[in-house]
């Protein structure tokens, strides 16, 4: 984690926040003085989906680890909450004090447009949103694509049917990255694949990220169907993708986490490899940044030259398949192979 926070602090970090017309002086944070107040505000699922949430709860355990005297205080959305609800939340913590206040997820977006102009000397983060912007807020976000594409290359190269498929949370344009990535791999690998594709709810319904039994539906379907792999990108509704997977004998593929560590240990074997999205690096440099009164607005893209994704070794299940994806990963770093984004 470390040496990937000391190339992103840096030299990256200044990169990007130039890119997107940032300078250390208008645009920076006001100076920090004494321990770090953080506020956390969690997803749907919160602390202990296994997924996107505890991703980030990683960083912030991290941070608590190496960043002296920090204190945090973390809250989590609600099941099928009104939009308000998160606006209520994020406004709840600025007038607490906390700072920075890091929201996790793009469904925080509408919060942070109302609440952050109206507390300018509160920083704010958001993880994987990049339309929200302001001199006080940073996008922490992720080539999910790129990491996607060697899930694809993974799928396509394992499957002995040529029939794979995907299952999505939602129809959002996030969950979409992930998708369109994840059709680049298998079609570079088998251009006659066969990729089922479903979605558990539309772009602004975010129950498809808590329903694992609706997912592991979705997923008996498409193995029954003849898929002999599935890519889910559907936060803690993919441990049904994984119960699912176990029950028809085929494989799994996890997301943002090394899934095969942390899923329930009766399917963890069933796990091909997950495509990791490293949050917790993104949240412990944003709060490593802060510290350091480094901080800056505007967009931090972590990609694969980044190590900001990357795919998981758990098992052993992909070892003969490594030096292939290996190979691609270079050729996306170098650009030889392009990945779009949508």
């Amino acid at each position: 984690m470390r040496a990937i926070r000391a190339v992103t602090a840096g030299a990256v970090a200044l990169a990007v926040a130039a890119a997107a017309g940032c300078r250390g002086g208008a645009d920076a944070a006001p100076p920090h003085t004494g321990p770090l107040r953080v506020g956390l505000a969690y997803d749907i699922g919160g602390r202990g989906d296994k997924s996107y949430n505890d991703a980030a709860a990683a960083g912030i355990d991290e941070a608590k680890r190496n960043l002296s005297g920090m204190r945090v205080k973390e809250v989590a959305a609600a099941r099928g909450e009104p939009a308000r609800r998160k606006v209520e939340r994020v406004r709840a913590l600025a007038e607490a004090g906390y700072d920075p206040i890091i929201a996790v997820g793009y469904s925080y977006a509408p919060a942070l447009r109302r609440i952050a102009p109206r507390f300018p000397r509160t920083r704010f983060a958001i993880l994987d949103e990049p339309s929200v912007s302001g001199p006080n807020i940073t996008n922490l976000l992720f080539a999910e694509e790129q990491g996607s594409f060697l899930m694809g290359a993974a799928a396509a190269m394992k499957s002995r049917t040529g029939d794979v498929g995907f299952v999505g949370g939602n129809r959002s344009p996030l969950v979409r990255k992930f998708e369109v990535g994840y059709v680049q791999g298998v079609k570079h690998v088998n251009p006659r694949a066969r990729i089922r594709i479903v979605h558990l709810t539309g772009p602004h319904d975010l129950r498809g990220f808590e329903s694992p039994a609706k997912a592991r539906r979705a997923a008996r379907r498409m193995y029954r169907a003849g898929a002999d792999v599935i890519y889910q990108v559907a936060g803690a509704s993919g441990a049904g993708v994984f119960r699912a997977a176990k029950c028809a004998g085929a494989w799994a593929i996890g997301v943002d986490y090394d899934q095969a560590k942390s899923a329930d240990p009766a399917v963890r074997d069933v796990i091909l490899t997950s495509m990791i999205k490293r949050i917790d690096v993104a949240v412990y440099d944003y709060l490593a940044d802060v510290a350091d009164r480094t901080v800056t607005s505007g967009r931090v893209v972590y990609d694969l030259k980044l190590g900001g994704v990357d795919y998981s070794l758990t098992g052993g299940h992909i070892t003969d398949i490594q030096p292939r994806l290996e190979q691609l990963k270079q050729e996306i770093i170098h650009g030889r192979v392009k990945v779009s984004p949508g």
